[in-house]
């Protein structure tokens, strides 16, 4: 049974305006470049984004965001993007931010049907106690911002409840895949597609090298294609280094 779509525009065709997004990648390693820039090209927008970041000005999300097609975040980390941190502080973008590790149960659970957890990350702090800036007015006040979250007590440790992550859809890369939706990731890639394509209702893969039913050995498969609903073959991924620093040879 073949996910297989012809290419990357067919398989995000159906997504619309205010559609909520879970998507793949850590850093610029293993975003689904190929998919947002579909999304790019076509007319929908208002979309809310669940990820660990929003790439760079000119790559990954970061494409969706300077053209003011999301309108919510939900990351672990926001650097790198001063596009980003303009919309933020100007009230043009609402924002949440979440620990890393938090942000990747969140999704973990909303994969597996879990509808919330206790964490003891964040205990009091402002992501327990609330009152973080969400979204700012355009007078830079404080317009929306992050409420309460309940806190329990296990074994004399205080731990908060943080709900799970559910999305409309779902956007990763992979290494390789084949044609049921099996997926391999490389390396860091890892540490948050698989999940990322868990808590989409519908999961959009692309992948770079692309194998018949019964190639990949099962003992390597890190996503099961039950995970997966639409395959792209994108072939070789664009490389990216967000910062590249050089070291310059001292004089002899």
């Amino acid at each position: 049974m073949s996910k297989l779509y012809p290419d990357a525009v067919s398989a995000v065709a159906d997504i619309e305006s205010g559609s909520t997004l879970a998507v793949g990648g850590f850093g610029l390693c293993g975003i689904p470049d190929a998919l947002i820039e579909a999304i790019a090209a076509g007319d929908s927008t208002e979309f809310e984004v669940y990820s660990n970041n929003c790439g760079v000005d000119d790559f990954g999300l970061g494409i969706l965001l300077s053209a003011k097609r999301i309108k919510r975040v939900t990351a672990s980390y926001v650097g790198e993007n001063k596009e980003f941190a303009r919309q933020y502080l100007a009230g043009e973008l609402e924002v949440e931010l979440t620990p890393q590790g938090t942000l990747a149960e969140r999704m973990r659970a909303g994969g597996t049907g879990i509808p919330a957890f206790y964490t003891p990350a964040g205990v009091g702090t402002p992501v327990g106690n609330g009152g973080m800036p969400w979204r700012y007015a355009p007078d830079g006040s404080i317009a929306v911002a992050s409420r309460p979250k309940e806190v329990r007590e296990f074994n004399g440790r205080r731990y908060l409840l943080e709900e799970a992550i559910s999305a409309d859809y779902s956007l990763v890369h992979a290494e390789i895949g084949d044609t049921y939706g099996n997926l391999v990731f490389n390396k860091s890639a890892m540490n948050f597609n698989p999940l990322a394509a868990m808590a989409g209702k519908v999961c959009i893969a692309q992948v770079e090298n692309l194998v018949d039913v019964g190639e990949i050995d099962p003992a390597t498969v890190h996503l099961p294609g039950i995970f997966v609903d639409r395959l792209v073959h994108a072939g070789p991924q664009t490389k990216r280094i967000e910062k590249r620093t050089i070291t310059q040879e001292a004089p002899v």
